[in-house]
């Protein structure tokens, strides 16, 4: 039912995929899915100016090694893993992923709202009002 999977990340929040990682590794398992481990860096903006020339080039590269660490450390060896390093937006960057690798299901782990989410809406929900691919949150 499900060929290809998105699993979207944070690798400095355990609590983004705690849940959601054991449930995409059961989804995979069951359907022979591919998993695609998507994080996102976000923009630097205007602070870029703060950091030195070459910074964002190091902080991919090193985001890249974290994120081959991580899935050889969490994902069975059976699992076929893409791994996809984003940049921008967070839930944007989650739906531009998505649609280049055809996913058929996005999963994501929700979190705990802060007085900020109720005026901006968290990066899950945003996922969920805008992807045209099903999400699945995980609480």
């Amino acid at each position: 039912m499900y060929k290809e999977i998105l699993l979207s990340i944070d690798l400095e929040d355990e609590n983004s995929w705690r849940k959601a990682l054991p449930t995409t590794v059961e989804y995979a398992k069951a359907f022979g899915s591919r998993v695609h481990v998507v994080t996102v860096v976000p923009e630097f903006g205007m602070v870029r100016q703060f950091f030195p020339d070459n910074y964002e080039n190091e902080l991919m590269e090193s985001v890249q090694t974290k994120l081959y660490e991580f899935t050889v450390d969490k994902i069975p060896n059976d699992i076929p893993v893409q791994h996809v390093i984003a940049h921008g937006t967070i839930y944007e960057e989650i739906d531009k992923t998505a649609e280049k690798v055809n996913a058929d299901l996005i999963i994501m782990a929700s979190h705990r709202l802060e007085l900020g989410d109720y005026l901006l809406g968290p990066n899950a929900a945003k996922v969920v009002r805008h992807s045209k691919r099903s999400v699945l949150v995980v609480r």
